[in-house]
């Protein structure tokens, strides 16, 4: 965490950052948050991010009652007072105080700058991991503080050697933890359409292949894929060559996915020179 955050009002000292121990955002896990990150000092696709977070707001009953400009102003603010060049930043509004401690009151906003660590280069030129597991997230077009179910998985999942997991339901694929996932099959470039976050790198991606098919994927679809992928803000695309057990396509990194990995890269470098 940078020295520097925007808590409840002001750009204070990090450290200080205080919230009630009874807002609903902790005692019912229930709030709203976005992530998003900087590149050469540059918010990439801010607006994109900003929108999220007003929209998450709307549909959860979440007060929030800075602007979309003024959001924009005060990470300006902090990225330069950070400096943070290459780096994370965090927006949090909690469920608040409420009388009946479950109903959302007014929450606080917070928002943070962080170190960003992107995956290892070689999981990136040899592909990565994921466990299946039978869940679909509630409300998963919301970017909800939520996360409790895969922070349990995760110890399983390093056990097993995983990057993370596939959510399927009803023999139906949705998204992994934290990530969208693509498939590609004989040339064709396909992500599922429903109980998914709509991801920024998922739009950046569905840009880059406006071909793609936005549909429902079967797991068992998934598996005969020739290639895979995840798409989030902490991993950019990053490829998948297993799941479970079973070796995607070949085992290797295939070609449509290592040209989109090569154009997202010309995509971010000509939005930070804009």
């Amino acid at each position: 965490m940078k020295p520097y955050c925007y808590a409840k009002n002001g750009i204070i000292d990090s450290s200080a950052a205080q919230i009630h121990p009874m807002d609903i955002g902790l005692i019912r896990g229930y709030g709203i948050f976005d992530f998003l990150r900087t590149s050469n000092y540059v918010p990439l696709f801010l607006t994109d991010y900003l929108d999220r977070f007003i929209r998450s707001a709307d549909k959860t009953h979440l007060s929030l009652k800075h602007s979309k400009s003024e959001l924009a102003a005060i990470i300006h603010d902090l990225i330069k007072k950070n400096d943070l060049k290459d780096g994370g930043i965090r927006m949090l509004l909690t469920g608040g105080v409420s009388d009946n401690h479950f109903s959302p009151e007014n929450g606080d906003l917070f928002i943070f700058c962080e170190t960003l660590l992107f995956p290892g280069k070689e999981k990136y030129e040899n592909g990565v991991k994921l466990l299946s597991e039978e869940h679909v997230r509630i409300i998963a077009d919301i970017k909800t503080t939520n996360y409790a179910y895969p922070v349990w998985l995760s110890a399983t999942w390093k056990e097993k050697g995983a990057e993370d997991v596939i959510y399927h339901f009803d023999g139906m694929v949705s998204e992994s933890s934290r990530s969208n996932i693509f498939m590609v099959k004989d040339g064709e470039v396909s992500t599922p359409d429903k109980h998914i976050l709509h991801g920024i790198t998922r739009k950046r991606v569905l840009e880059l292949a406006p071909n793609t098919k936005i549909r429902p994927i079967s797991f068992e679809e998934l598996l005969q894929a020739d290639e895979l992928f995840i798409t989030s803000t902490t991993k950019k695309i990053l490829p998948i060559t297993t799941i479970d057990d079973k070796k995607i396509g070949n085992g290797a990194v295939g070609p449509t996915t290592k040209k989109l990995m090569a154009d997202f890269v010309e995509m971010e470098n000509k939005h930070h020179s804009n």
